[in-house]
Formats: structure tokens, sequence, C-alpha cells
């Protein structure tokens, strides 16, 4: 069984993530078959749209940890060559049609798309704040979305697809019967439209997309060494054999209080 399954349908390709047992967690097996998958689409004259899903309850569960504790480092391992996906190079439009949970890496993935339907009940969680010296600061001035709404994003609070269509970040919500048709109506529209002006249109909205200055990123760089490195994998151990996390926030506490400064 293909940890990552495809369909054609005319000019249109179906990416369909498949590994229910774990919620679609991204492991390198499932990584590399996605960088192999968007490769081809990418350079396939017959393919103009993506659409991007999970099988199961879960969209993608993002991080594999069991994977990360097995290889003795976070994040997991990347594919040797790049994943135009993942690396904005894509100039073909991508939808994703959300089947379920949505966390941490999976969040990202629909981040990245350029159209989402979702089905009603499917749970989006950006998990960077569970796992990391640093929450995931970037992802509400990605997506344009109001400062108190950003950091409850950043802070790994939940979201349920009735909120996130509520507040913009969904463009369609619907019965899960009604998922892949929907998605598969929204690639049809996209056809319509001359090619240029399609391929322009989704190039110039993604540079239009609202990101952190410099100087954020600069200090986003240093906080996220500011804390006690052995807390990342306590994280995930944590996680794998279900049980609280016994943090221990710095190595000397007086760091607690000696944040870095924009500009330092």
């Amino acid at each position: 069984m293909s940890v990552v399954e495809t369909e054609r349908h005319g000019q249109v390709l179906v990416v369909r993530l498949n590994r229910p047992e774990r919620m679609n967690a991204l492991n390198h097996e499932l990584r590399c078959a996605l960088a192999e998958i968007w490769t081809g689409f990418r350079t396939d004259p017959g393919l103009e749209v993506g659409i991007l899903t999970g099988t199961g309850r879960g969209f993608c569960a993002g991080e594999d940890m069991k994977e990360s504790l097995a290889d003795g480092a976070p994040g997991g391992r990347r594919p040797p060559g790049e994943d135009p996906f993942m690396a904005g190079a894509l100039e073909k439009p991508v939808i994703a049609a959300i089947n379920g949970f949505a966390m941490g890496g999976g969040f990202m993935l629909v981040e990245r798309t350029d159209l989402r339907v979702a089905v009603q009940g499917a749970v989006f969680e950006v998990s960077e704040a569970k796992r990391w010296l640093l929450g995931g600061y970037n992802h509400g001035t990605i997506a344009n979305l109001p400062y108190a709404i950003a950091l409850e994003m950043a802070l790994g609070y939940r979201f349920t697809a009735e909120r996130f269509y509520e507040l913009g970040f969904l463009n369609r919500l619907v019965a899960p019967e009604a998922l892949l048709p929907t998605a598969l109506e929204m690639a049809a529209h996209l056809l319509t439209l001359p090619p240029a002006s399609r391929v322009n249109t989704i190039h110039l909205m993604r540079q239009m997309r609202p990101k952190p200055a410099p100087v954020f990123e600069a200090l986003a760089a240093k906080l996220h060494d500011h804390g006690a490195k052995s807390d990342l994998m306590e994280s995930r151990a944590a996680f794998a054999e279900k049980r609280p996390p016994r943090f221990k926030g710095w190595d000397d506490p007086a760091d607690r209080f000696n944040l870095p400064q924009l500009g330092d």
C-alpha cells in the first residue's frame, strides 16, 4: 500500500495522504513520496490543478513523533530533493480538501494551498508551541488574521472548521460526502479561466500574502534557542507515551528573564 495515492481527473490531480493508522503523520517515506509527486505534477503538461486530501479521520497529524523519537532528533527527516509544494515553487494552484484533523505540519500543508474546503467538524491546530521553544508566531500573520486570533493560533489552541470558515481562513464548509465533489467543482472553475490568467493571478496573490518583517524573523531565530533544548524531545516523548510532559524550561533559571530583544 502506497503512503500517498493519486488519481487523475482530466487536468486535475488528486493527491491523497494514505497513512490512516497514523492519521497521515509526516514520516520520511511520506515526505519523499509527496516531493516526488509534486515534482511530477509541476512538470506534467497535462495537469493544471492539484487537490490535496487525506484518508481516514485525519487530513494530516503533522510530524511523526515516533519516527522523531527513533531518530533522536525533532522535526522529522526531509526528502533529499526539493519538494516544490513546500518550497512555494509550484506555478499551478492547489486546493486543500480537508477531511479531518489538520495539526502542526498538517496545518502547514493547508496553509500552503491556494483554496480550501473542509468537512464540518474538522479540527485545526498550530502545534509549534507544544513541540518547540517558540510558538507559531507567523501563521496568523500569513493568514492576515487579527492579533487576538493570531496569538491564539500561536499558543496552540484548537480551531474548528466552523470557526475558521467564519474567520475567512476556509473557502467552503461541507458535509463529508460533498468534500471531494466540491473540490473538483472548484478545480473545474479554475480550468475555465485562460491559463495565463489562472497562473498569473495565483502568482500575484501569493506575493501579496503578509509575512513578518526581517527584524522579527531574526528575533524568532534567537528565541528558537532560548530555553532547555531537552524539552524538544520531552514534548515528543510525552506525546508518544500519552503522559503529561516533564519540562525543564531553562537550563539556567535566570535565562527566563533574559529574553533577546529586537535588534540585539
